[in-house]
C-alpha cells in the first residue's frame, strides 16, 4: 500500500486541504469533532469530484452507445477472423479509427476518480496510524481520531482488531454492524445501478457480447465491493457509498430523459413525449427538440418505437419538423409501416382478384342475359311500321333454325364454302 500511496502522494495535499476547508464550515454547525462533521467533509469531497467530472461522464454515455451501435459489425469481423487473431485486432482497430470510437472512454469516469480514492484511502490510513499528512496538522489528526460515525471511527476497518477498535473509544460490535451494513448498501447500490442500466437503458434489438459481458458484470461488481469492503476504512466506505448513490441517480435522470435508442426506457420517453406535444401542440423542453430532430434525420432507418412516435403525431393532425419543432397538417400526413416505408392516410388502390373459370363463364352468361333483356327492351319501344313483315320473319326464323341446327351438329357458324367437285 506504500507504493501505491507514493504514487498518489501529489494528490494527497489537495485532498486533505479540501476535507479541512468542509470541515471548518460543517464544524461550525455540528461541532469540530463530531462524525457529522468529518462525515459530511466526505460526502461534499465526492460531490466536488462528481460535479467536475459530469463532461467525462457525458463523453462515456457518448462512447458507450457508440460501442452498442458497432457490435453487430464487430461481431462479423470476430467470425471472419475468427482463426487470425492479429488481422482481428487490425481490423478492429481500423473500425474504431473509422467511426471515431475509443474503447477506453466509457472507463474515464473510473480513471479519473481513482487517484481521488487513493489519496482519501491514504489520508484516512494516516489518521489510523496517528499520523500528519498534508494540511492535516496535530489538532485535526485529534479532532479526526475523536469523529464517530453511528459508534464507529472513520479510520477503523471491518478485520481490525479489537485492540485497535479500543484504543480509538469504540466497540468491536459497533464497528462490525455498522461497516456491513454500509458494505451490504454499498453492493447494493451497484447491483441496482447495473440491473437498471441492463434491463431498461439497452438496444433490445440488438443482441451481442457486449449485453453479455455487462451482464455478468452486473454481478460480478458488487461481490468484488463486498469483498474490498472489508478491508475499507469507514470514512471510503462513506466516500464510496456516496459516489455509488451519485451515479446511480446520475444514471436514472440519464435514462429518464435521454435514453437509448430502442430501449424500453425510449419507449417510455416517447410515449410521455407524446401525450404532452399532443396536448399543447408543441415541444417545449431544448432537449426534447433535439431527440425529435434526431427522429426526424433517421427518416427510414428509424426503430420501432420511433415509427409509433412519428404515426402518433400524424393521427393528431401533426407533423415533426427537421427542427425539432412540430407543427399542425391539414393535409394527409405520411405514416410508416412497420418496416418503415411511408405510406399516406388514404387507402391504396386493391387489384381485382383473379376469377376461376367457372366464374368467368357464368359472369358471361349473365352478362349476356342481360344484353338480351336490353335487345328486346328496345326492340319493343320501336313503332309498328319499323317491324319487319310477317314472311320476312318466318324465312328469318327458318334461316336461324337452320343455321342453329347446323351449329348444333358441331359444323361452323355462318356461310359455308362450297365443297370442291371431286375429280373423277
Amino acid at each position: 500500500m506504500d507504493t501505491i500511496a507514493s504514487l498518489f502522494s501529489f494528490i494527497t495535499t489537495p485532498v486533505s486541504w479540501v476535507i479541512v476547508q468542509f470541515h471548518s464550515v460543517y464544524g461550525a454547525l455540528f461541532g469540530p469533532d463530531t462524525g457529522w462533521a468529518w462525515g459530511l467533509s466526505i460526502v461534499s469531497l465526492v460531490i466536488l469530484i462528481r460535479i467536475c467530472l459530469i463532461p467525462l461522464f457525458v463523453k462515456q454515455i457518448k462512447a458507450t452507445r457508440a460501442m452498442q451501435t458497432l457490435q453487430p459489425e464487430m461481431k462479423k469481423i470476430q467470425e471472419r477472423y475468427k482463426n487470425d487473431k492479429q488481422r482481428q485486432s487490425e481490423e478492429m482497430m481500423k473500425l474504431y479509427k473509422d467511426t471515431g470510437t475509443n474503447p477506453l472512454s466509457s472507463c474515464l469516469p473510473i480513471l479519473a476518480q481513482s487517484p481521488f480514492f487513493f489519496a482519501l484511502y491514504h489520508v484516512l490510513n494516516s489518521i489510523a496510524s496517528n499520523d500528519t499528512i498534508g494540511v492535516i496538522n496535530t489538532s485535526l489528526l485529534e479532532s479526526a481520531q475523536k469523529a464517530h460515525i453511528v459508534g464507529a471511527p472513520l479510520a477503523v476497518k471491518f478485520t481490525d482488531s479489537a485492540s485497535k477498535v479500543e484504543a480509538l473509544g469504540a466497540s468491536l460490535t459497533d464497528v462490525r454492524v455498522v461497516t456491513a451494513i454500509m458494505i451490504v448498501l454499498m453492493s447494493a447500490s451497484q447491483f441496482f445501478t447495473q440491473r437498471q442500466l441492463m434491463t431498461k437503458n439497452v438496444d433490445t434489438t440488438v443482441k451481442t457480447p457486449f449485453m453479455q459481458q455487462q451482464k455478468m458484470l452486473m454481478y460480478v461488481f458488487p461481490i468484488m465491493f463486498a469483498v474490498f469492503g472489508i478491508n475499507f476504512p469507514v470514512g471510503v466506505l462513506v466516500y464510496w457509498l456516496t459516489t455509488n448513490v451519485w451515479t446511480m441517480g446520475q444514471q436514472m435522470y440519464v435514462i429518464h430523459n435521454n435514453p437509448t435508442p430502442g430501449s424500453k426506457a425510449q419507449a417510455s420517453y416517447l410515449e410521455r413525449l407524446h401525450k404532452h406535444v399532443t396536448s399543447h401542440g408543441k415541444v417545449s423542453r431544448r432537449r426534447d427538440k433535439v431527440i425529435v430532430k434526431a427522429i426526424v434525420a433517421k427518416g427510414r432507418d428509424r426503430n420501432e418505437f420511433e415509427r409509433k412516435f412519428i404515426n402518433g403525431l400524424s393521427k393528431a393532425g401533426l407533423a415533426a419538423q427537421a427542427d425539432g419543432t412540430v407543427i399542425k397538417s391539414d393535409t394527409a400526413v405520411a405514416v410508416e409501416a412497420e418496416d418503415g416505408t411511408p405510406t399516406t392516410g388514404t387507402p391504396k388502390r386493391q387489384q381485382p382478384k383473379r376469377q376461376s373459370k367457372a366464374q368467368r363463364q357464368s359472369g358471361a352468361t349473365k352478362a349476356a342475359d342481360e344484353s338480351g333483356q336490353k335487345t328486346s327492351l328496345t326492340k319493343s319501344d320501336e313503332p309498328e311500321d319499323a317491324k319487319p313483315a310477317p314472311a320476312a320473319k318466318k324465312s328469318g326464323a327458318k334461316s336461324g333454325s337452320g343455321t342453329r341446327s347446323k351449329a348444333q351438329s358441331g359444323q361452323r357458324k355462318g356461310p359455308q364454302r362450297p365443297k370442291s367437285p371431286s375429280k373423277k
